[in-house]
């Protein structure tokens, strides 16, 4: 009979620094910050006073998504550290996304809140894959 899969060493290892990262202060403050910078992008739109524009949507979206990658960082990290790259993802998306969604009315406000948002989302995004793989 085989032994399970979870119950091979090189699983229980990873597990285990896995659990020794996210238990890191910096890597919690990480995950937090990550969390606030997802909602904050959700309500933006309403924040800055473009509600009614087609980038409310991809804020929201994309505001959710992030906060909900976030959560996975916190509750289950040894699943989801390899996920950070999607976080700069999103945030380059917020930074672009003025210029790209179709019909948006790209205001001072939208790119300057933008902008800022979706930089501190690919700075966090770039430290958890940085703590994922063991360099921070």
């Amino acid at each position: 009979m085989h032994p399970r899969i979870e119950e091979h060493p090189d699983i229980r290892a990873m597990r285990v620094r896995a659990a020794e990262v996210s238990a890191k202060p910096s890597a919690q403050a990480t995950e937090g910050l990550t969390l606030l910078t997802g909602l904050y992008l959700a309500i933006s739109p309403w924040v800055v006073g473009f509600s009614g524009n087609p980038l409310a949507v991809s804020n929201l979206v994309t505001g959710i998504a992030l906060a909900v990658l976030a959560l996975g960082f916190g509750s289950v990290f040894e699943r989801t550290f390899g996920m950070g790259w999607a976080a700069a993802a999103i945030g380059a998306w917020a930074i672009i996304a003025p210029w790209v969604v179709q019909n948006a009315s790209a205001t001072t406000g939208t790119i300057v809140s933008n902008t800022i948002t979706g930089a501190v989302a690919v700075i966090l995004g770039l430290m958890t894959t940085a703590m994922a793989r063991g360099r921070s």
